[in-house]
């Protein structure tokens, strides 16, 4: 495999001046600039050099490290929100706060609680929108007792009545505040917009599907998910490799196998281009503009990724941000995103917030970008900003065995090809002008965007004072209603 040679960190610069004597004093230079670093060698781990297979069929990633007398462990599972019933929405959340909140085996609670803080370890649990997990933070002198404790939470989380009704108490009072931030307003009605209503991407919990949860749901749920069908265990730390593929297998003796889950449905949901605008009194709009984007596998992934950077994902030297923020002023925060989907087709994302006149102007300037970069081609100094960037962090993803072990068990579960990050610089380098220009006409389409608006439209309509932009220059507008935060039900006017 051939070495990629990358720039030594500025921590790296510090720690080496640091280290200058008295003697060698003088060959400190007299600018930044007249800086040498020594090469980094760094080659990415092989995931195969760190896999384990238990008896079961259920995938390790093992990572030993005597550093620090600590042991870090992880238990993946495929499944999440995607399965939920429609009446039951919210019954994920419940379930994933419940595992670890709610008891295990005959311990109550409090004695959970009691025990991990005994103990000095952190456990937790989750269930998200694709995938469920659960980890373990532990000193390694008490790792036995702490694993124990967490298997068992794992395995036999005990669903406590009073947490339960807690917990559900407590869903829907926050539920109560959910128009409260313009930008929850936002992020919910984007996902409508992209996915449809029904899609579980775009679902979210009301008063009447969390009611209809029972303690019995909570248990089927996780049944369904927590079981070794859809088990990927990683674990780094102060350990013996032979000793820890035991304990695991001890761990996971008994455990009916389950079924392992179908992947999230796609969403069925055609996306229609326009302008929508949902009201809320704030003194700066929030907008959200873009359009389904592209598969995480897609070959032109990585040079969709470099034409972004680019062009607002690269922070204050990207186009987007130079120029709404630096040039014009007019917001602290603008960018885009390509968020690529796994399972199915992701977003293009490009948001910014600006006081409510200049608005249109913003977003006018967004897409002007888009089309610039569709256009005319990209220096040859931006192309290099960006590919060295992207190639120098790039140790980065592996910089912790935890990290390291994460990335393993990620692409394991969703079926990324094994030999993606072998040649990932290279391909990043082998980006050129014409690929940059060729992936934004590909993958862009300013003429054809979804773009929402929350805030106050009396003063975000008629655009700036100098006349630049109104927002009758972006087409017509189509007004969503304020839902109700507890039915979800438009709210009348």
């Amino acid at each position: 495999m051939n070495k990629h040679r990358i720039i030594a960190g500025a921590a790296g610069v510090i720690a080496a001046v640091a280290l200058i004597g008295p003697a060698t004093a003088g060959i400190i230079p007299d600018h930044p600039d007249e800086l040498t670093f020594q090469p980094l060698e760094f080659d990415p781990p092989a995931a195969a050099d760190y896999r384990y297979t238990l008896s079961n069929g259920v995938t390790v990633f093992l990572a030993p490290s005597r550093e620090l007398p600590l042991i870090s462990v992880n238990f993946m599972f495929k499944g999440g929100e995607y399965l939920e019933p429609a009446d039951k929405v919210g019954l994920a959340s419940l379930t994933g706060r419940l595992i670890r909140t709610g008891g295990a085996g005959d311990l109550s609670p409090s004695e959970v609680d009691e025990q991990f803080d005994f103990l000095a370890a952190n456990a937790n649990a989750f269930i998200g929108s694709t995938r469920s997990g659960a980890s373990l933070n532990s000193l390694s002198a008490n790792f036995d007792e702490s694993f124990n404790l967490f298997i068992s939470m794992v395995r036999h989380p005990a669903f406590d009545s009073e947490r339960f009704r807690v917990q559900r108490d407590e869903m829907i009072e926050n539920m109560r505040q959910r128009n409260d931030r313009a930008e929850g307003i936002l992020a919910r009605e984007w996902k409508a917009l992209m996915y449809g209503r029904d899609h579980f991407e775009a679902r979210v919990p009301t008063e009447q599907t969390v009611d209809n949860i029972s303690s019995d749901d909570l248990r089927d749920f996780h049944a369904r998910i927590f079981n070794p069908a859809n088990l990927i265990i990683t674990a780094s730390g102060d350990f013996q490799v032979d000793a820890m593929l035991r304990r695991l297998e001890q761990a996971c003796a008994g455990w009916q196998a389950g079924t392992k889950n179908a992947d999230p449905p796609a969403p069925t949901h055609t996306v229609r281009p326009g302008v929508y605008h949902v009201e809320k009194d704030i003194p700066q709009g929030k907008v959200r503009m873009g359009q389904r984007g592209m598969l995480r596998d897609d070959p032109d992934q990585i040079a969709v990724d470099v034409m972004n950077d680019i062009l607002g994902g690269g922070g204050f030297t990207s186009r987007i941000v130079t120029t709404v923020r630096s040039n014009e002023g007019l917001a602290y925060g603008a960018g885009s995103n390509f968020r690529h989907g796994v399972y199915y087709p992701g977003e293009f994302v490009a948001s910014t917030s600006s006081k409510n006149a200049t608005v249109a102007l913003a977003i006018k300037l967004m897409l002007q970008e888009m089309s610039r970069i569709q256009q005319d081609p990209v220096t040859s100094e931006e192309l290099d900003t960006t590919r060295n960037a992207m190639i120098e962090t790039f140790p980065r993803t592996f910089e912790s065995k935890g990290a390291m072990l994460g990335v393993f068990a990620d692409d394991q579960m969703t079926g990324r090809d094994s030999t993606y990050w072998d040649n990932y610089r290279d391909r990043v380098a082998a980006v050129t002008v014409d690929d940059v220009r060729t992936m934004a006409r590909e993958h862009l389409d300013p003429e054809n965007m979804v773009i929402l608006v929350v805030g106050k439209w009396d003063e975000i309509a008629p655009g700036d004072l100098e006349g630049r932009a109104d927002m009758q220059d972006l087409g017509p507008v189509e007004h969503l209603p304020l839902r109700d935060p507890l039915t979800q039900e438009p709210v009348e006017k």
